[in-house]
């Protein structure tokens, strides 16, 4: 194995942790956190094909350091390949200025600039990330947790040591329903997840686009509905990784946190919550999601 050391410059904003542990996305392969050794791993799969295992710190403010492992020694061009995804990771290339110089002007939400909160991190490409999100829709993380697993040890490409990458369309698209059934656990959601691998891997549609198209959330939002298995949940939260925060997405976990902080525990209806936040406009989602994962910043590692 030949190793490689690179480093990346963050924002004046960034906070390693809070963005590690902005979701739940920390917890699925191929990314991993090391409490020990205060890192989290990523196995990367580059554009020609190449594996690296990537061991991510923030070893001073505004730097992140990438502990690169890869079989041959890498290209300037595949380290350049390796930055770009672990930016894009992080979002480093996201300015939220004016998403903490709005929250400045509510008291009640001022924590939120002051401890710089608010990246959310994601996966390399678009495709991981809709196919974990289904994964989380109408069940336990427990079981999603099952589920991507199970995606990752059958259907990604083994590196050493164990590890396996995010299986590629082609290869989601290879299986059947019944595979995915039987071995993936993935229930109602198999003809969706093949449907959708099997429209990526032809071409259907382009998916990564939806990074870097200026498109409305208006637009974005139908797109990804019209993708089988994602519905209102999952498109909004979704969205919310690709740089939209307009829309709550509401699920059980959600509601019952906002219970408890507004209503002493007591439901009330998702029309009652969506009103609570509509007066923040398009920063709505993420003061949303910020207040509903707030207890999470009292822990360095709250999962």
């Amino acid at each position: 194995m030949k190793t490689h050391s690179l480093t990346l410059t963050t924002p004046s904003d960034f906070h390693f942790w809070r963005t590690v542990y902005s979701h739940g996305w920390c917890s699925l392969p191929p990314f991993r956190v090391d409490k020990e050794l205060a890192s989290l791993h990523r196995l990367l799969e580059l554009s020609d094909g190449t594996l690296v295992h990537c061991v991510i710190t923030a070893p001073a403010l505004e730097k992140l350091k990438i502990s690169v492992q890869s079989g041959k020694p890498c290209s300037s061009r595949q380290q350049q390949e390796i930055r770009k995804q672990i930016r894009s990771c992080f979002r480093l290339d996201e300015d939220y200025a004016e998403f903490f110089q709005y929250v400045k002007h509510y008291p009640y939400y001022r924590w939120i600039a002051k401890l710089h909160t608010g990246r959310l991190l994601r996966s390399p490409m678009v495709f991981e990330d809709i196919v974990k999100m289904i994964c989380t829709t109408n069940c336990s993380w427990a079981l999603t947790e099952i589920m991507v697993n199970n995606f990752v040890e059958s259907l990604g490409k083994k590196f050493n040591g164990g590890m396996h990458s995010f299986p590629t369309p082609e290869a989601i698209a290879s299986t059947s329903d019944a595979f995915l059934r039987k071995e993936i656990h993935a229930g109602y959601r198999a003809p969706f997840l093949l449907e959708f691998s099997e429209n990526v891997a032809s071409h259907k549609i382009d998916i990564e686009a939806f990074r870097s198209e200026n498109l409305s959330t208006d637009e974005l939002y139908k797109q990804l509905r019209a993708i089988k298995g994602v519905g209102e949940y999952a498109a909004s939260n979704l969205l919310r990784l690709l740089g939209h925060y307009d829309r709550l997405g509401l699920d059980s976990w959600t509601r019952g946190k906002y219970y408890e902080l507004h209503h002493g525990g007591r439901k009330v209806s998702d029309t009652t919550i969506e009103k609570h936040y509509a007066s923040y406009g398009k920063w709505r989602g993420l003061i949303f999601w910020s207040e509903m994962t707030k207890h999470w910043i009292k822990q360095k590692f709250p999962f």
